[in-house]
């Protein structure tokens, strides 16, 4: 079972291969930090959270690296509007993006780099450019020469007469930048300063870097010449990493990334999310109205990550009720590992096992899912089996007083759902399951069922009929048979 994976670089997918055996290096274009992150910034976090954990989970050694855009037109505007700094704006946007991260469950990268940590970097690297034939200074500013570099427009598959063509009646001629550059097509590696913003002093006299500049002398910095997998969302394909790619190849010599994969946008009811549609969603807002964050993990990864998602009540909703399914799953351990004569540990919990048998069908299966591209959703339904197949049994041990299926294998299944729910950073908290009020106790659900057979015996069919819609309507459905009433969670 080969790992393959689409290459947006090559527009094929292909057999999954690391420069260095055994280990993969992985940079994630991260956020730039003027505003609280927004459902796009969920649904990228967590792919390319799940995609780390599955590399480590089929023995890569990870080392995943994810920046902070910290100087920005944005950051400035919004810190010239609060009467604040850059740095005041950056790090506190950088402090809620760890808060909302946790909440969804995102493992911390190895590293978080920031531009302005970055600047002898970033200026040598437009230094080696500079010398290199690929950029030119113009009073205070450094432009990179496109049309220098003969591999402009591979990943993007753009050419620039095709772009030139349809470019002509949107430029400003009057634009100072404009007039500033050789070639239209030309972009800013590093900008002059400007009166009241922040600068950083440079050969080319006090300034700050261009965005795109950035990223490459981050990766350098951090990962070396060649990396194996450059991520980030199909927004950033043109101009972002298409000018990366161009600004370190220029210089090194060397493919920049061996893998380059982008995650698909996120609409909102049909909609691209936008502010000025009032449909633009924070994770904050999300969560702190109460959806699970494990239900928005679930919502990201049914869908295939290259394609759009649409976000709407009823895709949560579905989400929701997805996660509550294999959160039952996930549970079962704790609710009935007792009973079933489980190895238990401090405070009865289950001692997860490390043996599987040889080899497991459940893992096998998921495993050939997901190896094809990330296919997410495939792996889910081998999740989504053995959920409910320990959801009957511990129906039928509540009924009956025994399982169908042995001890022993029930927990093979438990720990095998335990242990891919975890790659795809799947996780049902213990404690907050017991104070919950959020649905029927299985003795509460026992008590209605005992009220309902006193009603049928009373020949009051109207309580008995009222006693099972009220239990339907709490996601509980009664089998009448004639060894008793028995009952599941739908």
């Amino acid at each position: 079972m080969t790992l393959t994976l689409y290459n947006t670089l090559t527009r094929r997918q292909e057999p999954f291969q690391t420069v260095e055996p055994g280990k993969v290096k992985m940079y994630y274009c991260g956020v730039t930090v003027y505003d609280y992150c927004h459902l796009g910034h969920a649904r990228a976090c967590i792919v390319w959270d799940v995609v780390r954990r599955y590399l480590q989970f089929i023995g890569y050694e990870v080392r995943y690296i994810q920046n902070f855009t910290d100087i920005d037109d944005k950051i400035l505007n919004r810190a010239f509007v609060e009467h604040s700094s850059m740095e005041a704006v950056a790090d506190r946007f950088i402090k809620a993006y760890f808060e909302d991260m946790a909440r969804l469950g995102i493992k911390e990268a190895d590293e978080y780099p920031r531009a302005t940590h970055t600047m002898n970097g970033i200026q040598r690297l437009i230094h080696e450019l500079e010398n290199k034939g690929f950029a030119y200074p113009a009073d205070g500013d450094v432009y990179y020469a496109v049309r220098e570099f003969s591999g402009y427009g591979k990943l993007s598959g753009r050419k620039l007469e095709d772009m030139q063509a349809g470019k002509s009646d949107r430029v400003n001629v009057e634009d100072p930048e404009y007039q500033k550059k050789k070639d239209p097509f030309d972009f800013a590696l590093w900008k002059a300063a400007k009166p009241g913003e922040p600068a950083w002093e440079s050969p080319w006299g006090a300034g700050r870097p261009g965005w795109h500049i950035e990223c490459s002398a981050m990766v350098r910095e951090r990962l070396g010449d060649t990396i194996d997998i450059h991520a980030g969302g199909a927004d950033l394909i043109f101009p972002h990493h298409e000018n990366e790619i161009a600004q370190s190849e220029a210089v090194t010599g060397k493919p920049l990334a061996r893998y380059w994969l982008h995650n698909g946008m996120v609409k909102v009811d049909g909609e691209k999310m936008s502010k000025s549609l009032g449909n633009f969603t924070t994770i904050r807002e999300l969560l702190d109205r109460g959806v699970d964050p494990m239900a928005v993990r679930l919502f990201v990864l049914t869908a295939q990550y290259r394609t759009p998602i649409d976000f709407t009540d009823e895709a949560i909703a579905a989400a929701t009720n997805g996660w509550h399914t294999i959160k039952e799953g996930l549970l079962f351990g704790q609710q009935y590992g007792e009973k079933l004569g489980w190895d238990l540990g401090i405070g009865n919990i289950p001692i997860p096992s490390t043996q599987y048998p040889a080899p497991n069908p459940y893992i096998e299966r998921f495993q050939e899912s997901v190896n094809n591209d990330f296919n997410f959703p495939g792996g889910l339904t081998v999740l989504f089996e053995l959920a409910k197949e320990l959801r009957r049994e511990g129906n039928i041990l509540v009924h009956e007083g025994k399982t169908e299926t042995s001890p022993e294998e029930l927990q093979q299944q438990w720990q095998t759902l335990v242990t891919l729910a975890g790659v795809l950073g799947l996780k049902a908290e213990i404690e907050a399951e017991t104070d919950k009020n959020d649905g029927l106790s299985d003795a509460e659900i026992e008590a209605k069922i005992q009220q309902r057979q006193e009603a049928r015996k009373a020949k009051n069919f109207a309580e008995s009929d009222r006693i099972r819609d009220e239990l339907q309507a709490e996601g509980i459905t009664l089998i009448d048979s004639r060894d008793g009433t028995r009952w599941h969670r739908n």
